[in-house]
């Protein structure tokens, strides 16, 4: 039985990959130090399986690692420090905290004995300086040449160490796979975020939907999808060394017409009131995936719409009832 290590794997991209290598009969170990994540009823199903372990470990704490064993086949490293709030008054800690836990990280993976693959979750942010001052292809490549944005301002604080990150792995001499996430969204991934956010303000308002933002154009990656690629480019050869967009190339829809969408999910009448747009965030993203998809040999099946649903009805249930944590 191979051996999975997933850092962070409390979160929201991490636990849903812990259930879907569980149930492909891999060996996972799960590390988190709680920060963010929470032990809801999702983490408490996930670790009664036999193959599944959690273990509360501070990746930034000297010698952490020793906790772990040396004969993992992958690891994942999804452990940042993120969030708009901490990006935002805590730039320097971002940054110094991501780079340290992958310098950790990096240095355990090369004692490993029989380590296949390492992937770094790297961010879709690494694109917004080519976007703000040049013509940004639309779907994006992972070929595109890589801008920087004001380097004094706050937040670029996290992709900078994302994207340091991603020289560093392939500098490592590592066997790796590095991924950019686009907006993968479904069950536990907080509130802070467009659709649970849009979410349980339609769950909750009466006549008006206040919506930021909505003539910017995205593409959302419901969770399931997002995993099955992740889970092809990792264990198949084609995704060896190589950067990989995650998400979805359609449908390309602007954040007004999410809410409208939205809005009938929750089957309610509200008015959408538009807002100015949010500080910092880019007019439009769509990736391009073909090479994933041509990697993974997996495409994304599941609908918007659907995705939408079957979030709405793991919010409503596990969230807005009241009756457990937000998650991540």
């Amino acid at each position: 039985m191979k051996k999975v290590l997933i850092t962070g794997g409390a979160g929201f991209i991490g636990s849903h990959l812990g259930t879907y290598f569980a149930d492909k009969g891999y060996q996972v170990e799960l590390v988190d130090n709680w920060a963010r994540g929470v032990e809801d009823d999702f983490i408490k199903r996930l670790i009664q399986k036999p193959n599944v372990t959690v273990k509360t470990v501070d990746l930034l704490e000297p010698g952490a690692v020793e906790k772990l064993s040396r004969d993992y086949h992958y690891i994942f490293h999804f452990a940042a420090i993120l969030g708009v709030s901490k990006v935002l008054n805590q730039p320097y800690q971002v940054l110094q905290n991501n780079l340290l836990m992958l310098f950790h990280m990096i240095s355990f993976a090369k004692e490993q004995s029989q380590l296949e693959r390492f992937v770094f979750a790297s961010t879709s942010e690494v694109y917004a300086g080519t976007l703000a001052h040049f013509k940004l292809p639309i779907p994006t490549p992972e070929t595109t040449p890589i801008a920087l944005t004001d380097l004094s301002h706050p937040r670029t604080s996290y992709m900078l160490s994302k994207l340091y990150g991603e020289a560093l792995i392939q500098q490592s001499e590592l066997p790796f796979t590095i991924i950019r996430p686009h907006n993968i969204y479904g069950p536990r991934m907080g509130l802070s975020h467009v659709i649970p956010e849009l979410l349980k303000k339609a769950h909750e308002s009466q006549g008006e939907l206040e919506v930021f933002s909505v003539d910017h154009k995205r593409t959302f990656c419901y969770i399931d999808d997002a995993v099955r690629l992740v889970y092809g480019v990792t264990t198949n050869k084609a995704g060896e060394n190589e950067v990989f967009n995650i998400g979805t190339q359609d449908p390309e829809i602007t954040i007004g017409d999410l809410a409208k969408q939205i809005i009938n999910t929750v089957q309610k009448d509200l008015k959408v009131i538009a807002k100015p747009p949010t500080a910092g965030s880019p007019a439009r993203r769509c990736p391009n995936i073909e090479k994933a998809v041509k990697a993974a040999g997996e495409s994304p099946s599941v609908s918007l719409s659907e995705g939408i649903k079957r979030t709405y009805e793991w919010y409503k249930h596990h969230v807005f009832s009241g009756k457990g944590p937000s998650a991540i």
